[in-house]
């Protein structure tokens, strides 16, 4: 989970589009689920690249990426991705060269 964060009126970051602010939502979120202990672990990191998209977040081991999620979207990830293993499609990043 990025929560980079750079001084207001440059390049955008993560961290000030509500990164910090998610990756708590999402620890909450996998805190509140005990057959999520010890298997998932909410890592914060800095920049991961594409910055006008985020906040950015990466699932691994499948590396999916997902991108302009909120606080509010938390549940969803963890229901959908982390607990019944489908990706949320409306939040995956959608890389440039994606064939739609």
């Amino acid at each position: 989970m990025c929560t980079n964060r750079r001084p207001v009126g440059g390049r955008p970051a993560c961290g000030n589009r509500g990164g910090v602010e998610l990756a708590a939502a999402l620890r909450q979120e996998v805190a509140s689920r005990p057959e999520l202990w010890g298997s998932v672990a909410i890592t914060a990191c800095d920049c991961l690249g594409p910055c006008f998209d985020g906040p950015n977040a990466v699932i691994y081991p499948e590396g999916v990426w997902y991108s302009g999620a909120t606080a509010a979207d938390a549940g969803e990830i963890v229901s959908e991705h982390l607990v019944a293993g489908r990706v949320v499609e409306r939040l995956r990043y959608q890389w440039p060269d994606d064939e739609e």
